[in-house]
C-alpha cells in the first residue's frame, strides 16, 4: 500500500455544537475547545438547528420511531415519505419524486437508470465522485468534457451521433459545483442535449433552497427537458437523505428496477419530517436564497479588493485556491487561530496543485464575519 505525504493524509475531527446556530466547539484528541465560527458546513440556510425542524423530527421520532425498519417496498413506507415526495414534486414542477437515504445512493441510482454498457456518458470533468461511481456501476463508456465547456460538450455529442447513431448519450453535470462554486449555463446545455438526442442528469444538491427561482434550483423553468434531477436534504434543508425527481415514467422505472431504492432501509421518518418542515420554511421565505447570493457578491468583491483572485460563481460557495496541500493546511490553521473554521480541500477532491480553502456563507452569520476573515487572511 503506497504511503501518502503527511500533507495529504486525512484525519477525523469530532465536533460538537457550540453556543448559537453558527458556532461549533471542536473536540479533538488534543482536547481543543476554542469555539470556531463555521465557514465550512453546507447548512446554507442555518436550518439544521432550527426549532421547527427539531420539533418536527421529535414528533416523528415519538410517533414513528427512530428508523423505518424496512425498505419502502416492504414495511418502510410511511405517510411522511409520501407527503414529502408530493410536496417536492409540486414545488419543483416534476411529476414524480422518490426518496433515498443518501445523495451518493441517489446519484448511483440515477446514472444506472439512464445508462448501460452501451451508453456514451459525457460527464463534466469536475463532476462529483458519486456520479462517476454511477457510471462505473452502469458499465457505460465515460468521456469527460471540460468544466462547464459547452463547446467541448457539443463537439463530443456530435462525435457520439456520428460513431454511435443508435445510442442515446447521457450528459451528467451539477448545477452548483461544490468545490468550485461555479454553475453551467443549464438552459443552453439542456437545449443542446435536446438537439442531439441526449438525456440530461443534473445534480442540484448544492443549489436547491439557495439558487434558482425561489430556491428551486437552476433546472426549474427550463424549456428543454431534464431527465432526472438529483437533490439532497443534508445541505440547505438542514436534514438528511436525498431524492430523485423525474416524470412518471422515469419514477416508475426507478421503482421497478433500482436496486439502490429497493434494497435499502427507507429514509428515517424523523429526517423526512424535518426535510418537509424545511421545505415549508423555504417556501415561506423565498428571499433567503437571494439574500445569501447578495451577501456572497459582497464577499467576492471584498476578497478581490484585498488582492485575492475573485472566487468564481455567484452562489454561497467561495473557493480560494491556495496551491500546495501544505500551504492550504497552513491557511486552515491560520484561520482557526482567528476563531474561524474553513477546511483545506486537497487532491483527489480537487485537481493537483489547486488545494484550497472552501468558504461557505450561511444565513445568520454575524455581520462582522467578513472583516474577521479579511483580517485573518492578511496575517498570512
Amino acid at each position: 500500500m503506497q504511503s501518502q505525504p503527511t500533507s495529504r493524509r486525512r484525519q477525523l475531527r469530532t465536533w460538537r455544537p457550540g453556543p448559537g446556530p453558527a458556532e461549533f466547539k471542536p473536540v479533538s484528541p488534543q482536547g481543543k475547545s476554542k469555539p470556531l465560527l463555521d465557514l465550512a458546513s453546507n447548512d446554507y440556510l442555518g436550518l439544521c438547528r432550527h426549532p421547527d425542524l427539531i420539533e418536527a423530527a421529535g414528533a416523528a421520532l415519538h410517533s414513528e420511531g427512530v428508523g423505518a425498519g424496512g425498505s419502502r417496498l416492504v414495511t418502510g413506507s410511511r405517510p411522511v415519505h409520501v407527503a414529502l415526495e408530493e410536496a417536492l414534486a409540486d414545488w419543483l414542477g416534476r411529476e414524480r419524486i422518490l426518496l433515498f437515504p443518501s445523495g451518493f445512493q441517489a446519484n448511483l441510482a440515477a446514472v444506472i437508470a439512464l445508462a448501460n454498457r452501451n451508453t456514451p456518458v459525457l460527464a463534466d470533468r469536475l463532476a462529483h465522485h458519486s456520479l462517476l461511481m454511477g457510471v462505473k456501476a452502469s458499465g457505460a463508456r465515460l468521456q469527460r468534457y471540460g468544466h462547464n465547456d459547452l463547446a467541448d460538450l457539443e463537439r463530443r455529442l456530435k462525435l457520439c451521433r456520428h460513431h454511435q447513431p443508435h445510442q442515446r448519450p447521457l450528459v451528467v453535470t451539477e448545477s452548483l459545483f461544490s468545490m468550485e462554486g461555479t454553475s453551467p449555463p443549464l438552459s443552453t446545455m439542456a437545449e443542446l442535449c435536446e438537439v442531439h438526442g441526449a438525456r440530461l442528469l443534473v445534480d442540484e444538491a448544492h443549489a436547491l433552497g439557495v439558487i434558482g427561482p425561489q430556491g428551486r434550483g437552476l433546472c426549474h423553468g427550463l424549456s428543454a427537458p431534464v431527465s432526472i434531477i438529483s437533490g439532497t436534504f443534508g445541505k440547505a434543508f438542514g436534514s438528511g437523505g436525498a431524492f430523485l425527481a423525474g416524470d412518471c415514467a422515469m419514477g416508475d422505472h426507478l421503482l421497478q428496477t433500482s436496486g439502490a431504492f429497493r434494497y435499502t432501509t427507507a429514509l428515517a421518518p424523523p429526517l423526512a419530517a424535518a426535510a418537509l418542515t424545511a421545505l415549508n420554511l423555504i417556501q415561506s421565505h423565498p428571499q433567503w436564497g437571494k439574500q445569501l447570493q447578495e451577501r456572497a457578491e459582497q464577499w467576492r468583491g471584498q476578497l478581490t479588493a484585498r488582492g485575492w483572485a475573485r472566487p468564481p460563481g455567484y452562489g454561497p460557495i467561495l473557493s480560494l485556491v491556495i496551491g500546495s496541500d501544505q500551504q492550504a493546511l497552513n491557511r486552515q490553521s491560520q484561520l482557526e487561530e482567528a476563531g474561524l473554521l474553513s477546511v483545506a480541500i486537497r487532491p483527489p477532491t480537487v485537481p493537483e496543485g489547486t488545494a484550497r480553502l472552501r468558504l461557505v456563507l450561511r444565513r445568520g452569520l454575524p455581520d462582522e464575519t467578513l472583516e474577521r476573515l479579511m483580517s485573518a487572511l492578511e496575517t498570512g
